[in-house]
């Protein structure tokens, strides 16, 4: 049988074959690769897209996170929460900005910042500057009691929507809840590049100013620098094959979903010992970037579906705060439960639009040999 992978990018861009290599003939003729026209419609519709006011393109979803930072004037000195569950950038770019990460711990039903937990860190910590909630997987934090802590203890919100550009807060937007909110477009992502990009979205018309300075080191005029910023500018060719894939998005997370509701028809009514992700109320519109269970066997049962061609993935098989190079903060195993069985537990299965028919009916199928219940 072909093997199934956990993402066919290949399959994907097929459909769009002849978009992609227009666009990509127009933006190669037009001697014009970085920034520029393509970049700014790009930053229009997304923003749009996202109920922000603006968005200020750059060249990674790292980057975003970064420069939202230090456009928030959050550096040396400086707290930051956030969750220890999730990909390696979030606080990353707490450290690459000078200031300190703390973590709080995760819901265990979505994988999300508890936010009771963040109440009590903001306490524990006290004073933070700024909250980093993720939207995991494509499904929203619960932004309500996280914004309200944050408000209470002075603290800036930053979303982390790497993974849930179109995602839905009780029937509002992610992204333009807090002060900023984070995309990237890296390949893989629900909408991705042919390389890597991301973007920050905000509804404050001096913050998206900052920005834009920031990720051309600082300078609004040439060679005039005022402030001290880096090189993080997308270009061109990424931002018009963006604009292309933007127009089938919506199509494609409506597939992601149909999948996702698949799996949960076929894995469903507790004869397998797995648990499967079910959206929170809040989570009016969740987008599936990944569709992950959770399971007890999970080493064996991956290395079961690999040797059956069903890729996988673990996202994210060490907790940030057991990460070597955060040693330094003190964080002791145990500490904080519950992302720490969910890294234990965790397993993503292929969830992506151009799946074929019958291939999620083969995966829970496989699923069920291994637990001998076919």
């Amino acid at each position: 049988m072909e093997p199934i992978p956990l993402l066919d990018l290949a399959a994907l861009h097929a459909e769009i074959r002849d978009e992609l290599q227009e666009t990509l003939l127009r933006v190669a003729d037009s001697g014009r690769y970085v920034l520029g026209e393509e970049v700014s419609a790009l930053e229009e519709e997304i923003a749009a897209y996202s109920g922000a006011r603006f968005g200020v393109a750059c060249a990674s979803g790292s980057d975003a996170l970064y420069l939202a930072l230090r456009a928030l004037g959050i550096g040396p000195g400086d707290r930051v929460v956030t969750s220890p569950f999730t990909f390696f950038a979030t606080a990353g770019a707490v450290s690459r900005a000078g200031a300190t990460p703390v973590f709080a711990d995760i819901d265990p039903a979505t994988f999300n910042l508890d936010a009771a937990r963040l109440d009590e860190a903001l306490k524990r910590y006290a004073p933070v500057r700024a909250v980093i909630p993720v939207h995991l997987y494509g499904g929203s934090a619960d932004m309500d009691p996280i914004l309200e802590s944050a408000r209470a203890h002075g603290c800036a919100v930053i979303e982390d929507g790497a993974q849930a550009i179109g995602a839905e807060y009780k029937g509002r937007r992610i992204n333009a809840l807090g002060a900023a909110g984070c995309l990237s477009f890296f390949p893989s992502k629900n909408l991705g590049a042919l390389g890597e990009g991301g973007m920050v979205l905000t509804n404050d018309a001096g913050l998206a100013e900052t920005l834009r300075l920031l990720r051309v080191h600082g300078s609004r005029d040439k060679y005039r620098h005022e402030l001290i910023g880096i090189n993080s500018r997308l270009d061109a060719l990424q931002a018009a094959l963006l604009r292309v894939k933007f127009r089938h998005l919506d199509g494609w997370t409506a597939r992601r979903q149909r999948n996702a509701a698949r799996y949960r028809e076929l894995l469903g009514g507790g004869d397998l010992p797995v648990a499967l992700p079910e959206p929170a109320p809040y989570q009016s519109r969740h987008v599936f970037h990944q569709f992950v269970i959770r399971c007890a066997e999970r080493d064996r049962l991956r290395a079961y579906l690999a040797e059956h061609g069903v890729g996988t993935e673990v996202y994210y098989p060490i907790p940030l705060h057991l990460q070597p190079c955060y040693r330094d903060l003190g964080y002791r195993e145990g500490e904080l439960p519950e992302s720490e069985r969910a890294a234990r537990e965790v397993l993503a299965l292929p969830v992506h639009p151009a799946l074929r028919p019958g291939e999620i009916e083969r995966v829970a199928g496989l699923i069920a040999a291994f637990y001998g219940r076919r």
